[in-house]
């Protein structure tokens, strides 16, 4: 189910906040964090111009948050090595998406950031 037009934009304007805070603007041609929001899924990615090809950008996925309507909570996952996403198990739900996102900025486990 599709979020709400309040939680888009509340969630639009945290994870914008976020993606301009994480990358300083000397280095925004080198560096890019940035989130897709779909449905009830935000996807933040890492971004940087390909090497054969600088006016090209490839992306590297960080971590997806989930929105799960039944149970009103928010779930983090990561990417693996192969694009594929798994539950973050130390930290998997809450109900504040800013929370997850903190945890993914702390990335005690550097599965996130690396």
């Amino acid at each position: 189910m599709a979020l709400s037009e309040f939680e888009k934009q509340r969630v639009t304007k945290i994870f914008s906040a976020y993606c301009e805070m994480k990358v300083p603007h000397h280095v925004s041609d080198q560096f890019r964090v940035e989130f897709e929001l779909r449905g009830s899924e935000v996807k933040l990615f890492e971004s940087r111009p390909y090497w054969r090809d600088k006016s090209k950008w490839v992306s590297h996925k960080v971590a997806r948050f989930k929105k799960d309507d039944t149970m009103n909570v928010w779930r983090l996952y990561f990417a693996d090595r192969n694009g594929r996403w798994h539950i973050f198990e130390p930290f998997p739900s809450e109900q504040d998406i800013e929370k997850l996102l903190d945890e993914v900025e702390k990335d005690s486990s550097t599965i996130f950031w690396g």
